[in-house]
């Protein structure tokens, strides 16, 4: 896909090692215009989610205004991943410590600061629980015509992957998901339907490690050590589900999209967090997501490869 014009966006998310691959690729594609980072609680909490971020973007050289999301979900109990991502949320390799400090206002404010002052629609890239989206869209109704869509990682349609039923960043989160489900803007969901099936396999480790710049020596340390989590569990490589919702932003032909009203289930003993699309139109209400089911796995790692790749050639 050919870009002539920076996509304006917001990242925010819960890094995590396949968020901070996310930020990797989207800060090296050079197709984004970056105009706040924000984290939230998910994998970690957000103290170490914020310490992460600021990390990561350390490491990245990217410098958009930074502010620490909602500190626990709308209404229940904050859940982790240290069983996956370590009790630092990012464990593997040492990463440099943050070079800047965050702003002295929270993610909601740093949202609508710069979605109020970008003379285009902005892109909200959510790559952990929608804490903070529907929190943005609770607090400033009359900025969300300000937004293009929500491009997200989250849920699955078919099924879950902490539960039966339910993807991790859905079941943080329920209730910020339905709100974000309902709220009338355009979704792009990059849900595990498609997540899984985005390994970057130990071959695609080595071909990163080859880069040998300062960006690749971390991001194939991130990889090996996220590929032994899952490896346990009969993976061939480590699933890439955050850059999903990045990488399809600018690179649509590669993935299979359907569209589909998707439904949030806010309670219930076995299906609490569960993305329930209306298959067959039964319903009757128009789609409210955008769903991505499948995607070119080799094309796939290559873009994700050449964004690293830039790390290099721009001496980083």
């Amino acid at each position: 896909m050919t870009q002539n014009k920076k996509i304006p966006i917001i990242l925010d998310g819960d890094p995590g090692h396949d968020d901070a691959i996310a930020w990797v690729f989207a800060q090296g594609c050079g197709l984004f215009d970056i105009l706040a980072v924000t984290s939230v609680g998910g994998n970690q909490t957000i103290e170490k989610t914020s310490y992460n971020s600021l990390r990561v973007c350390t490491l990245i050289g990217l410098h958009a205004p930074f502010a620490r999301g909602c500190y626990h979900p709308l209404n229940t109990e904050q859940m982790n991943a240290p069983t996956v991502h370590g009790e630092s949320g990012l464990d593997g390799p040492a990463l440099p410590e943050p070079d800047f400090a965050p702003e002295p206002i929270s993610g909601i404010e740093l949202w609508a600061r710069v979605i109020r002052d970008c003379p285009e629609k902005v892109t909200i890239v959510s790559t952990g629980p929608l804490t903070n989206t529907a929190a943005f869209l609770m607090a400033h109704p009359e900025l969300k015509d300000r937004i293009e869509r929500i491009s997200l990682m989250g849920g699955g349609l078919l099924f879950g992957n902490w539960t039966p039923a339910a993807e991790f960043n859905i079941l943080v989160d329920p209730e910020a998901a339905k709100i974000v489900f309902e709220s009338g803007v355009p979704i792009l969901m990059a849900g595990i339907d498609v997540t899984e099936k985005a390994l970057i396999k130990p071959a695609d480790f080595e071909r990163i490690r080859a880069l040998n710049n300062p960006v690749s020596d971390i991001v194939w340390q991130w990889l090996e050590f996220f590929y032994q989590f899952h490896k346990t569990m009969g993976y061939e490589g480590a699933p890439m589900h955050d850059p999903c919702a990045v990488m399809v932003l600018v690179h649509p032909e590669i993935f299979t999209i359907r569209d589909f009203y998707v439904q949030i289930e806010t309670c219930g003993d076995y299906c609490k967090g569960a993305t329930i699309p209306d298959w067959n139109g039964i319903l009757g209400f128009p789609p409210n997501a955008s769903c991505l089911m499948d995607l070119d796995r080799e094309t796939f790692v290559d873009y994700l490869i050449d964004a690293i790749k830039a790390f290099g050639e721009v001496g980083k």
